[in-house]
C-alpha cells in the first residue's frame, strides 16, 4: 500500500510539473516566440502537426497520425514497461509471502520487508517503477498538443467530422471512446495478474471514469489524442502482453509442476512399499 501511494505521489508530481510547463504562456505560438518550451517544442510539435495535416487531408488527421507515431516512438519502452509488469504480477504471491511473514509494523521490521522485496525484484530483474516511464514521457506530450492546438489559429480553428478540434465534443463521443478504450487496456493488463488486489481492481473502473471526467472539460484535439492513444494501447496489450497467452502458460506450467511433484510423491511411495517387502 505505502508503495502505491509513492506511486501516485510520483504521478501527482510529474502532472504538476507539466502543468507549469502548460502553463508558461497563453500567447499565440510562431516562430518568433522564444523560450526551451514555447520556441523548440510547443512550435516544432504545431508545425509538425500542421505539416502532417497537410499530407493526410485534414487537422485531425494530423492529430491521428501524430498520435500514433508518438506511440511508435515510445513503442520500446512501452514494451520494457509490458515485460516489467508481467514480471511484477508473476511475484506477487512471493510479494505476499513476504507481508505475512514480516507483518509487523515496528520499523525494523518494516526495513527488514522493504529490503527482502528489493532483493526479490533484483533477482527477478524487475524495476517496480517501470510503468513510470512511459507516464514521464505521455504527460509533456499530451500538454505539448494542447498548447499546440490552443494557441495555434489554424489548429484551433480547425475542424474534423462533426469536431471543433479547440473545443469539447457537442455529442460525448469522444470522451466515451476514450473512457471506454482505457477501460478495455485495464481490464486487459490486469487480466493476466495471477492475484489481483482490491487497489488495481479499483484503478480499472476508476480511471476510465476520471479519463471520461476530463475529457469532457478538454478540446477536441486532446481528447482525440486519448482516444487513438489508447485504442493503440489495447492492441499492443494484445499482441505484447497477451493476457489470454500469459494464463494459459502459467496454468501450463502449474499443471507441469503438480504432474512432476505427484510424479515425486508416487516414485517415494512405491519406494517405501518396496522397503516394506
Amino acid at each position: 500500500m505505502k508503495k502505491q501511494h509513492k506511486k501516485l505521489a510520483s504521478i501527482f508530481s510529474v502532472l504538476g510539473l507539466t502543468v507549469l510547463l502548460a502553463a508558461c504562456s497563453n500567447k499565440p505560438i510562431t516562430s518568433h516566440s522564444t523560450g526551451i518550451w514555447d520556441h523548440y517544442i510547443v512550435y516544432n510539435c504545431s508545425q509538425f502537426i500542421i505539416w502532417l495535416s497537410k499530407i493526410f487531408g485534414g487537422y485531425g488527421m494530423g492529430i491521428i497520425i501524430f498520435t500514433i507515431l508518438i506511440r511508435i516512438i515510445i513503442l520500446p519502452l512501452m514494451y520494457y514497461q509490458s515485460k516489467s509488469m508481467v514480471k511484477t504480477q508473476e511475484l506477487a504471491p512471493k510479494l505476499k509471502e513476504l507481508q505475512k511473514k514480516y507483518s509487523s509494523r515496528d520499523r525494523e521490521t518494516m526495513q527488514k520487508l522493504q529490503a527482502e522485496q528489493q532483493k526479490l525484484y533484483r533477482e527477478a530483474g524487475v524495476n517496480p517503477f517501470a510503468s513510470m516511464l512511459p507516464l514521464l514521457v505521455q504527460l509533456p506530450v499530451m500538454w505539448a498538443l494542447y498548447q499546440a492546438i490552443w494557441r495555434t489559429n489554424v489548429l484551433k480553428t480547425g475542424s474534423f467530422l462533426w469536431l471543433q478540434l479547440g473545443k469539447t465534443d457537442p455529442y460525448f463521443v469522444l470522451p466515451v471512446l476514450a473512457a471506454v478504450f482505457t477501460f478495455i487496456s485495464s481490464w486487459l493488463s490486469m487480466a493476466s495478474m495471477p492475484e489481483k488486489n482490491s487497489m488495481t481492481t479499483s484503478m480499472t473502473y476508476i480511471m476510465p471514469i476520471f479519463i471520461f471526467i476530463m475529457a469532457l472539460q478538454f478540446s477536441a484535439a486532446i481528447t482525440l489524442y486519448w482516444v487513438v492513444s489508447n485504442a493503440f494501447q489495447v492492441v499492443q496489450v494484445l499482441l505484447v502482453q497477451n493476457p489470454f497467452k500469459i494464463r494459459r502458460e502459467r496454468e501450463a506450467k502449474q499443471k507441469a509442476e503438480r504432474d512432476h511433484q505427484r510424479k515425486i510423491e508416487k516414485a517415494k511411495r512405491k519406494a517405501y512399499q518396496s522397503k516394506r517387502k
